[in-house]
């Protein structure tokens, strides 16, 4: 049997399940490693050959919600409370 059409049928075990750390689904159930965060290691898994890939995962593709608001902060010196006199 080829692998077109006919072996297509076959395909019915699931390979990858979803990943605890980056939630996509390339958590491998038999090798127990995420091909996409390199998850249960301790370091992401980013490699420079992929300039592409490592973009649309890097800081500002998401909501940012603490580090939108830093500059702004920045600007007076981080100063909290009401001390405006």
């Amino acid at each position: 049997m080829g692998k077109g059409t006919g072996s297509f049928g076959k395909r019915r075990n699931k390979t990858h399940t979803l990943c605890v750390r980056c939630g996509r689904r390339s958590f491998h159930l038999q090798k127990s490693r995420c091909a996409a965060c390199g998850f249960p290691s301790a370091r992401k898994r980013k490699y420079n050959w992929s300039v592409k890939a490592i973009r649309r995962k890097t800081t500002g593709t998401g909501r940012m919600r603490y580090l939108r608001h830093v500059p702004r902060r920045f600007k007076t010196g981080f100063r909290e409370g009401n001390l405006i006199r």
